[in-house]
């Protein structure tokens, strides 16, 4: 009888070990800046110190990223939102936890695109312009149909400019693709990110800023932090910890991006570009990062609406069990 106390505390001692033992999370990424509070949180530690151990597969959108979220070889989705509306009308568990930046996408145009847009002269004008002159219609290049920065481009085209659809041509591209050929010429235009943004007029300042991301739709919803539903509900405290050192990362892209850039870097640089460009990109008109998702629920609402009128989306779907805000809520409490 003297062993059943003995017995007990090892059971105890077991538990807690299980307990405190690493959490493997497969985290699947889109490699542009508004993702960068994940890379920090990974390179500066805090994942680990959350008690995740995290494997990384990129992707070129986050629509392609959704078939690997439905055949479960991922756990977490950081990429666009509009995807995940899609994905949850065809019955895939998917929460949002946390965002990481708002109105990542812009438009640039291309050197032979740009000069119409000088002067003042307005953005339907300008497309209707070089059509005259080109006699084609301007080619522009963003992501497939379904992502956000195809979401945006559309809705800057035809709700804010009012372009006429015979002056400018969609084209979906993967990511790097839609840098290349901007900078090859290939395309007049096109809907990007950073760090592209900084590398391509960088490398050819003939290449011009023409929207922002508000321009193109206030308070964009971007790059989020999306939960697969049976992996938030076997390990919540992961979840929580993940968001708190999303956020914790977030503080620190705005206090030091200098400090931010390094392992934001080592995430995206791969040779291609340098520690100098990436802090340049953190700290563009392209980067705003927020970790709250209820900042973006409204225009999240208002997005989807935009899908469901251009045909990316079969109807409106409540957003109700798409946001859970309640690791964030969690994570910040005082």
């Amino acid at each position: 009888m003297r062993l059943l106390p003995v017995f007990a505390m090892m059971l105890s001692l077991t538990g807690i070990a299980a307990a405190q033992s690493p959490v493997p999370v497969r985290v699947g990424v889109i490699p542009v800046i508004g993702a960068a509070p994940v890379f920090v949180a990974n390179g500066e530690g805090w994942l680990k110190e959350a008690g995740l151990t995290p494997t990384f597969t990129t992707f070129e959108s986050g629509p392609n990223m959704i078939q690997a979220l439905a055949s479960g070889t991922i756990d977490v989705y950081v990429a666009g939102i509009a995807p995940l509306a899609v994905a949850r009308t065809k019955g895939i568990d998917v929460r949002v936890v946390a965002a990481t930046a708002i109105e990542e996408m812009v438009f640039v145009a291309g050197p032979k695109l740009a000069p119409y847009f000088a002067n003042g002269a307005s953005k339907a004008e300008a497309f209707k312009a070089f059509k005259a002159k080109e006699g084609r219609a301007a080619r522009l290049a963003t992501q497939p149909p379904g992502s956000v920065p195809n979401t945006t481009l559309q809705h800057w085209l035809w709700q804010v400019v009012k372009a006429d659809k015979a002056d400018a041509e969609v084209v979906a591209m993967g990511i790097d693709a839609t840098q290349q050929a901007m900078l090859a010429g290939a395309v007049d235009g096109a809907s990007i990110r950073e760090p592209a943004l900084t590398i391509v007029q960088g490398r050819n300042p003939a290449i011009k800023l023409i929207a922002t991301g508000g321009e193109m739709f206030p308070n964009q919803p971007g790059t989020v932090v999306g939960v697969f539903g049976a992996f938030a509900d076997k390990n919540p405290a992961a979840v929580e910890g993940l968001v708190k050192a999303v956020v914790k990362a977030t503080d620190l892209l705005k206090s030091d991006p200098a400090r931010a850039a390094k392992p934001v870097e080592a995430a995206l640089g791969k040779g291609i570009t340098d520690l100098a460009t990436i802090q340049k990109a953190l700290t563009s008109p392209a980067a705003k990062f927020t970790a709250d998702p209820r900042a973006i629920v409204d225009a999240t609402k208002q997005m989807q609406a935009y899908q469901v009128s251009i045909g990316t989306l079969d109807k409106d779907v409540p957003l109700d069990g798409l946001f859970d805000p309640r690791p964030y809520e969690k994570a910040t409490a005082r």
